[in-house]
């Protein structure tokens, strides 16, 4: 019984009952997690080929020669793109590969709703937008920042009312695949897609924008997926080859190498040492290891004091009045008018005046 191939409404059901159990599980990381992500894109993927297999979905028919239980596998492929991205991934170009498989599957999506007709106008400007260049595609075209912020909020405004018709059609009664109304199940089937077409769209925005960040990401020099069993191996099948535990090369592995120093090109084949005569290099063996001071502790504090980097004054010399010159008649006159202000203004306003709190 087991070697018997199973039906598509078994496979879909399993998928999607594997797809849901992700939904609510926040460790990404567990084995668990990950077994499950592969089982669910595993079945969704043998969903593809039997849908494949029995020519479900042709060209030559329209939205209206699809049954409605037939309805909900139009939505393999965007299942496939969802579940894609949350494939965890250990370097950039991992994530690169898993990015565009997602493309990839959103792009079956909207191809096979298009050969339906079932996008709407503007989704159908959206695909034709997205099809003439997909790397530059963006759902809101204009660079005007109000206006892209005015474009958002309608997203957001849309997706939140998708949100709240599909909540309310799949707890009523009216709408049940099993026992309900044709129509109205078949409307709640067209409302899922329509939302999923909306997310598609905001999901191939996102690729775009992680794709531009990915591209100025360094690309590594070697495997990172690197074992201890790995570097034994290599150990044993080059045995003579100079290996060494230290991070840093001996300098005989450096300067005792053969061959000529300079290519054809004028490119470096080994490091060498520019140096004037014998001397300089009979001078620099007794130098110590560390780098010699260069100034004195007087003339770095006046080159501080220069750039004005000492703050000057504080303590006793912060309360000392500067003599007044008798000479400067004008300076005189002002402290003296100044004075003269503080004493009319504290005879008109005596100590405590202002304060008339708890008066009688």
């Amino acid at each position: 019984m087991d070697d018997e191939p199973r039906t598509l409404k078994s496979v879909f059901q399993a998928a999607e009952s594997k797809r849901i159990a992700l939904e609510g599980t926040y460790e990404a990381d567990s084995p668990t997690y990950r077994d499950d992500l592969a089982q669910a894109l595993e079945f969704y993927q043998e969903c593809i080929q039997i849908i494949n297999k029995i020519s479900l979905f042709s060209s030559n028919e329209g939205l209206e020669d699809i049954a409605t239980s037939d309805l909900p596998y139009l939505l393999v492929n965007y299942r496939i793109a969802e579940l894609l991205q949350k494939v965890s991934t250990q370097s950039p170009l991992e994530r690169k590969a898993a990015l565009k498989a997602t493309r990839d599957a959103y792009e079956r999506f909207l191809h096979l709703l298009d050969s339906y007709s079932i996008l709407s106008q503007s989704e159908s400007k959206l695909f034709t937008q997205y099809n003439d260049d997909p790397a530059t595609f963006s759902t809101i075209s204009t660079s005007d920042p109000a206006a892209r912020r005015n474009a958002k909020i309608a997203n957001f405004k849309a997706e939140k009312e998708m949100k709240t018709k599909l909540a309310y059609m799949q707890k009523s009664p009216r709408y049940l695949e099993d026992g309900g109304d044709e129509e109205a199940v078949r409307e709640l089937y067209l409302t899922n897609i329509a939302f999923c077409t909306h997310l598609t769209f905001q999901g191939l925005e996102s690729i775009n924008r992680e794709m531009e960040i990915l591209a100025q990401a360094p690309i590594p020099l070697m495997p990172q997926a690197t074992t201890v069993q790995d570097d034994e191996r290599r150990r044993k099948e080059s045995p003579g080859d100079g290996y060494s535990d230290r991070l840093d090369r001996p300098l005989s592995s450096l300067t005792n190498s053969a061959g000529p120093l300079l290519s054809r090109e004028g490119k470096p084949l080994r490091p060498f040492t520019l140096t004037s005569n014998r001397q300089e290099l009979r001078r620099g063996v007794f130098r110590p290891g560390h780098n010699l001071p260069t100034m004195s502790i007087d003339e770095y504090l006046e080159e501080e004091r220069r750039q004005g980097n000492i703050i000057e004054g504080g303590g006793e010399a912060s309360g000392r009045q500067p003599e007044p010159d008798e000479d400067n008649i004008e300076k005189a006159d002002a402290e003296t008018m100044k004075a003269r202000e503080w004493d009319e203004f504290t005879e008109a306003n005596p100590r405590g005046s202002g304060n008339t709190l708890n008066r009688g």
